[in-house]
């Protein structure tokens, strides 16, 4: 953690592991797909309409995943004072936005012929759907800020306040009596799913979670990259506006 620390040696350092890890995330959702769509068998109540299940559920566990991350990236702004760690959490937010976005419109889809419709205000819905609003505003209290350390700050704040709502994602389901199904893979007692789906569920779920994290890898090293520019430019104006004023002072 201390090497990546410097913002030189995160760069060295993801630049050699992004290629073996874009890899390893293309096969493993290859490999997943397949098993969902070719060797999962047809649920015996839902049909082919459970297929939406293995795009669905890996989608709402990495939408909680890439909160979690940026939670522990705003402590790091916040406590440790991480030079990457705002870095970390402004490149998540867009990422969790897209994963929570399909966690939503899937569910939709899969609920209009299970329930009947595409949505109702249950429990799990609306935490889920509050969590989106979530990730809209902090991608849009960064745009807001123009000055990258307060942005940071108050994104750090915000989304330190905004984690109470993870816990209500997650147990919804278990204090409110709500449409949505219960916990199915972890749950006391073991996962209730039989291993023809589980296992394309798990291999799909650890598939998402590798392209999150080699998305997020790209997003931090882009905004790295454009954090030096702008350090450039702002470099490169201060000499041209101080040409400028003693070319002003010095004319009659």
């Amino acid at each position: 953690m201390m090497a990546l620390a410097n913002p030189a040696n995160f760069m060295r350092i993801s630049g050699r592991l992004l290629p073996w890890l874009a890899a390893t995330t293309a096969v493993c959702l290859l490999v997943g797909l397949i098993l969902a769509l070719v060797v999962a068998p047809p649920d015996y109540q839902q049909g082919e309409t459970v297929r939406i299940m293995f795009i669905h559920v890996p989608a709402a566990w990495v939408a909680s995943l890439c909160y979690m991350v940026m939670t522990g990236a705003a402590l790091g702004t916040l406590v440790w004072r991480h030079p990457l760690a705002d870095a970390a959490q402004k490149a998540a937010a867009p990422l969790g936005a897209a994963f929570t976005f399909t966690c939503l419109v899937t569910g939709s889809l899969w609920g209009k012929p299970m329930w009947g419709t595409y949505w109702v205000w249950d429990a799990r819905l609306t935490s889920v759907l509050v969590l989106f609003l979530i990730y809209l505003g902090l991608i849009g209290l960064w745009q807001a800020i123009e000055e990258p350390g307060r942005a940071a700050r108050a994104a750090a704040i915000m989304t330190l306040v905004g984690v109470v709502n993870i816990p209500i994602v997650k147990f919804s389901v278990d204090w409110w009596n709500t449409l949505h199904q219960p916990a199915s893979v972890f749950r006391m007692g073991g996962p209730a799913l039989d291993p023809s789906m589980l296992w394309p569920l798990l291999v799909m779920a650890a598939g998402f979670s590798l392209l999150f994290a080699t998305l997020h890898l790209y997003a931090i090293r882009t905004e790295v990259l454009r954090r030096r520019l702008r350090r450039l430019m702002l470099n490169a104006a201060v000499p041209a506006a101080a040409t400028t004023f003693a070319i002003v002072e010095a004319a009659p």
